[in-house]
């Protein structure tokens, strides 16, 4: 074990357990207006995942009804990188074929939490209760929410114990509105994310579409698209260590 990952232990009925990250996927396998296929965008699971756990962290995936995911097939043409993960049977076991049902997660297991993107979270991530207050409750007991590309769409309407939105007064990134009409998604989306945020009171800050950026901010870590996962990633895994 690094030294630094004694930090991330507690003290439970005298055992030490090391608090890991929670990977949150979509099980939306469509747009539901087209039926055009989409799911997970595999970069923004594999390039996360690759990440922590190089940096000594445990990770454990997730679903809202847990089971196997579904890939957005255009996100199969990726680089060697994402595909040797993509291909390592473990990994493949644990993401894609095996996560968890959301409501079997602990909240006092994770340290943090991550959205995976991928245009099928839109319909199963803003108004899951379930999902809302385990994250609630990871941020509560002093985690960490992060998120990349559409992952963004389940901080929209998280709140604090007062009842406001959590994203409010924070420096958020995510999709953008340009970058969803540039795709030519916005007429398919039930909403834009960066428009919701903004309602909700976060500061949203971006990049040029489709180039890497992300933010820090209050145990917010956001990146704006797929380009931006590493990133995501690393800004998290300071924050971590720090």
């Amino acid at each position: 074990m690094n030294t630094w990952q004694i930090e991330l232990w507690k003290i439970n009925k005298g055992e030490s357990i090391m608090k890991k990250i929670l990977i949150v996927e979509t099980n939306i396998n469509q747009y539901l207006p087209t039926n055009q296929a989409t799911g997970i965008w595999l970069e923004e699971v594999t390039g996360f995942y690759d990440v922590v756990t190089n940096a000594g962290f445990t990770v454990d995936f997730a679903s809202i009804n847990g089971g196997s995911v579904p890939i957005d097939p255009n996100s199969l043409n990726a680089d060697t990188r994402t595909m040797t993960i993509y291909n390592n049977p473990k990994f493949y076991n644990q993401a894609i074929k095996n996560t968890k049902k959301i409501s079997d997660v602990n909240s006092e297991d994770y340290i943090a939490i991550y959205f995976a993107g991928g245009h099928g979270v839109m319909w199963d991530f803003p108004d899951n209760s379930e999902l809302q207050k385990l994250t609630e409750m990871i941020y509560q007991n002093g985690g960490y929410i992060s998120s990349v590309c559409h992952g963004e769409v389940a901080l929209i309407n998280l709140k604090d114990t007062n009842g406001d939105y959590l994203v409010n007064g924070k420096k958020i990134n995510g999709y953008t509105d340009e970058e969803e009409m540039l795709g030519g998604t916005s007429q398919v989306v039930p909403f834009l994310g960066e428009s919701e945020l903004r309602k909700h009171g976060a500061l949203f800050e971006k990049g040029l579409p489709f180039s890497e950026y992300a933010v820090s901010d209050q145990r917010f870590v956001t990146g704006q698209n797929p380009m931006s996962t590493y990133k995501v990633a690393q800004l998290l895994v300071n924050e971590l260590k720090g």
